[in-house]
């Protein structure tokens, strides 16, 4: 991992962390190494035989220099000793999951997650000889009921998708401390500039990079930070498994991250604004958003968030076909799948991120008929708020 100093603020290590002069040609942006293998020696054949395959330059599957430049921004930001890059969010997290548990291990994971992890865990786990369940983490004699023998690893996501409630990580940290189960944290919504889970108690930090970490829209990726011991135990199922990133994206990832800390302030500037119009507005049930103090983790949030991020989730009245017209209605506002690009994105829990789920399922898990997700984007306030009060109307 290329070296940062310790006192560099969020904005500066955006730009600067892992960032490294090409030894060549001195550019000032890192180049893409677009190539599949690289030139043996004697060196690189010591470390394979030593089982050391990773330190070394030896097939982009492995290790790449575009890789490891962006890997260590993301362990700068996250304040972990190492990071990985995949080919998706689900790569990194299925991934980090199977490297972490056995077969005959049970994972127990928040009820509200987003739809293709609670598929992953429902669905594959499995298969794979493992088992999952779901249950309200906020709920201590809940999760201490949910622990069985075989119980290995707690999952979390910092703040849920598409619900927007606020995980106790530090009470999560210490009960996976005490239990001793590792603890995996997915921190795509609030981003390394509004928390570190591994600063409470967390192994892993994962992302989908497709979103906030690359914030425009243009690629799909994934990341996992922690120490390097436990990335080391995540490694081999990226090689094995095939989930590794292209140069190129990686080269795209990096420069979206340069962006991340300036980007994350104008998200949750526009988030809190557009938030408190549409709790203002006489067709909207409900509105989720932790920088709102009618939030129900509104407390948590300002002691955990440095930043409560730019998604906004809301209820309009006359169920998901009310929600639909909304949708449909929008000019500013795109209507798509995906989040935290500098494009504002509208989308439907029922009919997108957690389809597969139920409608009994996604009540348990708060996903109530009506509800929109919003992730507010990088334009003025004003017209993402005229655009959604003329599409309420």
């Amino acid at each position: 991992m290329a070296s940062h100093d310790p006192t560099w603020s969020d904005s500066t290590r955006c730009v600067h962390a892992g960032s490294e002069p090409a030894p060549a040609h001195g550019a000032v942006v890192t180049p893409v190494y677009q190539t599949s293998t690289f030139l043996l020696d004697d060196e690189t054949y010591d470390a394979i035989v030593a089982g050391r395959g990773r330190e070394g330059l030896i097939y982009s599957r492995y290790a790449n220099p575009s890789q490891r430049v962006v890997q260590a921004k993301i362990a700068a930001l996250e304040g972990a000793e190492d990071a990985l890059v995949f080919s998706s969010g689900m790569a990194a997290i299925s991934s980090a999951v199977a490297a972490l548990t056995d077969a005959g291990d049970h994972v127990l994971a928040s009820r509200d997650l987003y739809g293709g992890t609670q598929t992953l865990f429902r669905d594959h786990l499995p298969r794979w000889g493992r088992s999952a369940s779901f249950v309200d983490l906020r709920d201590p004699a809940a999760v201490t009921a949910a622990i069985r023998p075989e119980t290995k690893l707690l999952y979390a996501e910092t703040l849920s998708n598409p619900t927007l409630r606020v995980a106790d990580l530090p009470a999560l940290g210490a009960l996976a401390k005490r239990c001793g189960l590792r603890f995996v944290v997915d921190s795509t919504f609030a981003t390394p500039l509004g928390c570190h889970p591994l600063d409470h108690g967390a192994d892993l930090v994962v992302h989908s990079a497709s979103k906030y970490l690359n914030g425009h829209s243009d690629l799909i990726a994934g990341a996992v930070a922690g120490s390097k011991e436990v990335v080391d135990l995540v490694w081999p199922h990226l090689k094995l498994l095939g989930g590794c990133l292209d140069p190129h994206a990686c080269f795209l990832l990096e420069r979206g991250i340069k962006t991340l800390a300036v980007r994350m302030r104008a998200h949750a500037e526009g988030a809190r604004a557009v938030a408190e119009a549409l709790e203002a507005h006489p067709q909207v049930q409900q509105v989720l958003y932790p920088g709102l103090p009618s939030h129900p983790d509104h407390a948590l949030a300002q002691r955990l968030l440095r930043n409560p991020g730019g998604m906004v989730s809301f209820v309009v009245q006359g169920g998901d076909q009310a929600a639909l017209r909304l949708c449909r209605a929008l000019q500013v506002s795109k209507e798509a799948t995906s989040l935290g690009g500098v494009e504002t994105l509208v989308s439907l829990p029922f009919n997108t991120s957690h389809v597969a789920m139920s409608a009994e399922d996604r009540a348990a898990a708060g996903i109530v008929p009506g509800m929109v997700r919003l992730s507010v984007g990088i334009e003025d306030p004003a017209d993402l708020i005229a655009d959604l009060v003329a599409a309420l109307g």
